[in-house]
């Protein structure tokens, strides 16, 4: 069963999560994000929206996998997280995040590797738990939150853990705007990113990779040593 769908309309690519449950992230879910990147690159779109099920953005990391793998497939797995996500970060073209539910650890940082975040209102988690539970954040992973959270609330939300349901994260800034329940989420987000629209997409291309291409290269330099067991 496929975890993800892909479809375009009006120069605009859209990456649908649903395997039905949290939209766990394993090597089906990591694969299957890397064909549809390699077809937005085909496609010529202008903008991508990626979004989840009713109820979940994204859980992060399969945590049942993980807990049954070997030291170098769970290095694996974690390596595989980390360039999926610093692709998504380095895409030449806007890339908007629509939150439908919760958005936990890895499902957080789907959400803060694009450029625009809006959350469907509710009462879920974006939460980035990893201190809560345990895990140094790698530097990849604060490197974005450095490029994205609001200065004054980067401790709190990466290195405390904290959750906040949407209208806290809209208010601290990590959230761009909230989608009412009843409207149709993707329609209200391409609503609101109609001047993306009007962007060049050269200089658009040309600026992010400027704004952001050195910074990926100096963590993936790093990210080998970073990994889970890396002294394995």
């Amino acid at each position: 069963m496929a975890k993800l769908q892909y479809s375009t309309e009006d120069g605009i690519a859209l990456i649908s999560m649903d395997d039905g449950k949290a939209n766990a992230m394993n090597f089906d879910f990591f694969s299957e994000m890397g064909e549809a990147l390699d077809r937005v690159r085909k496609d010529g779109v202008r903008t991508l929206i990626i979004t989840g099920r009713p109820g979940y953005f994204s859980g992060g990391l399969d945590v049942r996998l993980l807990t049954s793998l070997p030291p170098q497939e769970v290095n694996r797995l974690a390596d595989t997280f980390a360039r999926t996500m610093l692709r998504v970060f380095s895409l030449p073209i806007p890339t908007i995040a629509v939150l439908s539910g919760h958005a936990v650890a890895g499902g957080a940082m789907l959400s803060f590797v694009c450029d625009l975040r809006f959350a469907v209102e509710g009462t879920y988690r974006i939460q980035m738990n990893e201190s809560v539970i345990g895990i140094p954040l790698p530097t990849w992973m604060l490197m974005i939150g450095r490029a994205v959270i609001p200065a004054q609330w980067l401790a709190e939300a990466f290195l405390q853990g904290r959750a906040y349901v949407p209208d806290e994260a809209v208010g601290r800034g990590l959230v761009h705007g909230l989608i009412e329940k009843d409207d149709d989420p993707i329609a209200d987000a391409k609503s609101r990113t109609e001047h993306l629209k009007s962007v060049n997409l050269q200089a658009y291309q040309t600026s992010k990779a400027r704004l952001r291409d050195a910074d990926v290269q100096q963590v993936l330099e790093l990210l080998k040593g970073e990994l889970p067991f890396s002294g394995s």
